[in-house]
């Protein structure tokens, strides 16, 4: 049986990065569950299992208000608490067996939120611009491995392309 990897991620802004993440995981034989926290759109790049609606809506808020507001730091807190109970759910329904996700701070906090709801041992991999600092608000007392985006997480370059493959490897491996 396949391992399933759930991605979680701002689908809205990291579309193409999270894209080339699911090939490579689907290439290492695993399938994939796509939750998208992007407040301000989805991609059509991939299928997503569920969009930012259905994490607004865990967080307490209606998406279209969230948009409405414009208040990032607002968004950023129903987001990253929506996306921990979302994700717990998901879970605990046995839809996945491990979790990956990206970012800069934004991403990074509503992936590493979520991550934090689950078990020790479920595999939790993240891969940030912060993961060269301090991670220890994002990690916790949990077992969230934590990976150096090196550069931005802007497009699929030489260097995001061997960060990013690396990272797929690691979750499936997990």
């Amino acid at each position: 049986m396949a391992g399933r990897v759930l991605m979680l991620g701002t689908f809205d802004s990291k579309g193409e990065e999270y894209a080339f993440l699911r090939d490579r995981i689907l290439a290492c034989g695993c399938e994939v569950v796509a939750i998208n926290a992007g407040v301000d759109g989805s991609t059509d790049l991939f299928p997503v299992d569920f969009e930012a609606d259905a994490v607004a809506d865990a967080g307490g808020e209606f998406l279209a208000n969230l948009r409405e507001q414009r208040d990032r730091g607002h968004a950023m807190s129903v987001m990253n608490a929506g996306a921990a109970v979302l994700v717990r759910k998901i879970y605990d329904d046995g839809k996945f067996d491990g979790i990956i996700g990206m970012g800069g701070s934004g991403g990074t906090g509503i992936v590493t939120s979520a991550m934090r709801t689950l078990p020790v041992g479920v595999p939790k991999f993240c891969v940030s611009t912060l993961a060269a600092g301090d991670v220890s608000p994002f990690v916790g007392t949990k077992d969230i491995v934590m990976m150096p985006s090196i550069a931005d997480v802007s497009g699929i370059n030489r260097i995001s392309r061997t960060i990013l493959s690396r990272a797929a490897g690691a979750i499936c491996g997990m």
